[in-house]
């Protein structure tokens, strides 16, 4: 059974750091591209950040310069650092991994941007 669970959510002041994490079981993680993606309340689900098997990082622009994806085979683990957040940054954060035909989709964990 293939689970993704996210952790590392919670309340941050707005210029606060927060940092991710997804665990994954039951896929042979090293094969899969990993991403972030969020939902804000009456909004649609975005992609935030992906690394590909081999590492290569792509992010959106509304995140760049400020929050880093990274993966830890070893560990089944795929990380969203987040720095400078601002309200906007405000969202259900979802963890994903995608590869040889099939999607899987954690089950979020929120973060809120607030002071």
């Amino acid at each position: 059974q293939v689970q993704l669970v996210e952790s590392g959510g919670g309340l941050v002041q707005p210029g606060g750091s927060l940092r991710l994490s997804c665990a994954a079981s039951g896929i042979t993680f090293k094969l899969y591209g990993m991403g972030w993606y969020r939902q804000a309340p009456g909004k649609q689900r975005e992609r935030v950040a992906v690394i590909t098997s081999g590492g290569i990082t792509n992010y959106s622009d509304s995140v760049k310069g400020r929050f880093t994806i990274s993966r830890d085979n070893a560990k089944n683990t795929v990380y969203l650092q987040m720095n400078s957040l601002k309200p906007e940054d405000t969202a259900v954060y979802y963890c994903k991994a995608g590869g040889l035909g099939v999607d899987y989709w954690g089950k979020g964990t929120l973060v809120t941007v607030s002071s």
